[in-house]
């Protein structure tokens, strides 16, 4: 009985947390593609946890069946590009079953999830929420995984940008393709050089994604690349 108590206890710890960064709840899952969605925003940021089988209220529902873990394995391998791996966890109490399901935060970034028109879309979590990875994103972790590193030179644009963002607090994407006058494959790669390099922070957020300087770096700093 001190047992089931203390399992309970823990639990319910993990509840009262609410949603956040690192932990969604789910009532049910009746569609792999839909949690494929939440698995690779986890597997694409910091990790984190599912709580199968808890409204959003955090009230306990409980699993009908084991369903939903084959539905979970369908999701992490065949509707997440690379597969997903994840580790389970069974938590009982008051005659009710909670699934657990780990994430770790991937190496092989991006993964990327099959929407229902069948496109493969790249997700990030964002406080309690699973958002579209900027497309700068996607590039940053494109060149972090290749054997070449970047190509990096100290033109006009880069100037333009720093000398911008020392002026402004942020930029976003269109504004600094707009202000810039350059075309959309040239700002990727200079704001994706200099997101790898942190020299610039990119902030993603539900209302969409800024880039700003790197508190880091002042005006000295950026003498090595004149």
């Amino acid at each position: 009985m001190q047992i089931i108590f203390i399992v309970s206890a823990l639990l319910y710890k993990l509840i009262d947390e609410g949603e956040h960064q690192k932990q969604d709840f789910k009532f049910c899952i009746n569609d792999s593609k839909k949690i494929a969605k939440s698995l690779v925003a986890f597997a694409n940021t910091d990790g984190g946890r599912l709580l199968i089988g808890v409204k959003d209220n955090g009230r306990i529902a409980g699993i009908k069946s084991d369903e939903e873990f084959y539905m979970i394995e369908s999701a992490a391998k065949i509707y997440s590009k690379p597969a997903i791996k994840f580790l389970t966890k069974q938590w009982h109490v008051g005659g009710k079953t909670v699934l657990e399901i780990q994430i770790e935060p991937s190496n092989k970034k991006p993964h990327f999830a099959k929407n229902e028109n069948g496109k493969w879309l790249a997700y990030i979590r964002c406080a309690d929420e699973n958002i579209l990875a900027h497309k700068i994103q996607i590039e940053v972790w494109k060149k972090q995984n290749s054997k070449l590193g970047i190509h990096f030179s100290y033109s006009d644009d880069e100037k333009f940008l720093i000398e911008y963002l020392q002026k402004k607090s942020y930029v976003t994407f269109s504004k600094f393709i707009r202000l810039a006058h350059i075309s959309r494959k040239k700002a990727e790669d200079v704001l994706s050089n200099f997101v790898i390099m942190e020299v610039v922070d990119m902030k993603p957020g539900i209302d969409g994604t800024t880039f700003s300087l790197n508190e880091n770096f002042r005006d000295s700093k950026f003498k090595k690349f004149k």
